[in-house]
């Protein structure tokens, strides 16, 4: 599957919500959707972004596009830290809408879009939603990615590959932020690609040799076998944990820096758990978290759990990026 274009839109007054809009028919545009269905994601965008202005206080949403042959897909993250909704039921009948909005409200949305779905409780609420289609994969996948306040280019990326057999999924995070850092994780994400016939220690070899020509990054790859093996490798301070019923377990990322110096690269097995959840995230994002405080989200898609995580433990000075993995 390949990323084509993620954007962060800040939704703190009016100007951002035409912002948000915008941003999605750039995307609607590049990822060759068709003018009804251009104009459908659209207006999902600035229904939501209003939501989240108006019920929220503001809040940040995050787009993310993606083609895989003749598949293409949008996803869409609105999220806040307002008082959350206190009656969902009759705030999901089609035409409710209170506040100015459009007059669709989260019924119409989900009418239109392919995939919703909406979390929601006394810290925020988190409305994902899908348009389009994407590859088929044994695994629900998703990845967010947002750059440092203030830059355009994001120094964070992630890139999976889904086979019949195996899944591989990449985390790097380039080092500072700006051009520069983003410049590295595209050679990383480019080199990944390349080499996914390749184990995760195997193809970290292979970054640490591309990125030398970059500032240099650091990085982890994750491989979920369909014979229930779990291989991980990585390299910086990529954090990586692995949940089941409650119980988490962190993966050992190695010191070093890809590009630069690795002191060693080694490549663990594990289990992979039915039911297991696998979490990777760049240091722009706080390690205290604990999914079982939020109850019902660990049954929730992958991109509602990443959204939770950004928009409650991103660190202000950096970059930061979540990949969340989950078995279907």
């Amino acid at each position: 599957m390949e990323v084509i274009l993620t954007e962060f839109v800040s939704v703190t007054d009016q100007s951002s919500v035409g912002e948000a809009r915008r941003a999605a028919m750039t995307m609607g545009q590049r990822l060759g959707f068709d003018e009804t269905r251009g104009g459908e994601l659209a207006l999902l965008v600035t229904e939501v972004s209003r939501n989240v202005l108006v019920h929220g206080g503001g809040g940040q949403i995050i787009l993310a596009g993606a083609r895989n042959g003749d598949r293409s897909l949008a996803r869409v993250l609105a999220m806040d830290s307002g008082p959350g909704i206190g009656d969902l039921t009759r705030a999901m009948r089609d035409g409710y809408s209170t506040g100015g909005t459009m007059g669709g409200g989260l019924g119409a949305i989900k009418r239109i879009a392919t995939n919703f779905e909406i979390f929601t409780s006394s810290s925020g609420t988190i409305v994902f939603l899908e348009i389009g289609s994407g590859p088929a994969c044994p695994l629900s996948i998703a990845g967010m990615a947002v750059p440092y306040p203030g830059e355009r280019f994001c120094g964070d990326g992630w890139a999976c590959e889904c086979f019949a057999d195996r899944t591989l999924v990449l985390l790097a995070d380039g080092l500072g932020h700006g051009w520069g850092a983003s410049e590295a994780a595209q050679e990383a994400i480019t080199t990944f690609r390349r080499h996914t016939d390749k184990s995760p220690g195997a193809i970290l070899g292979y970054l640490h040799d591309a990125l030398r020509k970059t500032r240099g990054a650091v990085a982890a790859v994750a491989e979920i076998r369909s014979d229930g093996k779990l291989l991980y490798a990585g390299v910086g301070n990529i954090s990586a944990v692995l949940l089941q019923n409650g119980v988490s377990r962190s993966l050992m990322s190695h010191n070093g820096t890809l590009g630069m110096v690795v002191p060693r690269i080694q490549e663990l097995q594990f289990p992979w758990p039915q039911g297991g959840i696998l979490i990777l995230h760049s240091d722009g994002v706080q390690t205290r978290w604990d999914l079982a405080s939020y109850a019902g989200l660990a049954s929730r898609h992958p991109a509602v759990i990443a959204g939770a995580l950004l928009r409650d433990f991103r660190r202000s000075r950096d970059d930061a990026s979540v990949i969340v993995i989950k078995g279907l």
